[in-house]
Order: structure tokens, then C-alpha cells, then sequence
């Protein structure tokens, strides 16, 4: 079974990089540009084992979604 990442960026270039990089490695990656997408992503794909996230992104940054996360969950970030 492959492992589940969630790539966030605001930074499409930067996604497609990393998530390139990731699938070579056999992992799924799900990718968000924002951190409500973020939000939404992680909590409906209930399998995800490691979150790379942007710290710097408009609106909610990272650390806004990162202390989310924690409240239900305490995947690697």
C-alpha cells in the first residue's frame, strides 16, 4: 500500500514539483493551494500520513492550518 501525501502551496510550480518528485516514489499525492482547500482535502481523504505545507500562503498561512490540524489529528507536518 502506497503512502498518501497532501502537498500544499500556493505556488502551482512548486506543487507540480513536489508532487512530481513524490509519485516517482510511489506515493499519492493530493494537492491543495490554499489553506481551506487544505482543510478540506485533509479531512476527507482520511488516509493521508504526511502533510507538506507552505508556510507563507494568503488568507490562512500555514501555521493558521497546521494548528487545525492538530486539533483532531496529529499527523507528521
Amino acid at each position: 500500500m502506497s503512502r498518501r501525501v497532501l502537498v500544499v502551496d500556493d505556488e502551482k510550480l512548486i506543487v507540480k514539483g513536489i508532487r512530481f518528485s513524490l509519485e516517482q516514489d510511489d506515493m499519492e499525492v493530493d494537492c491543495a493551494y490554499d489553506g481551506e482547500e487544505a482543510l478540506d482535502v485533509f479531512y476527507e481523504e482520511k488516509d493521508i500520513s504526511l502533510v507538506i505545507l507552505d508556510v507563507m500562503m494568503p488568507d490562512m498561512d500555514g501555521f493558521q492550518v497546521l494548528q487545525k490540524i492538530r486539533e483532531k489529528n496529529n499527523v507528521p507536518v
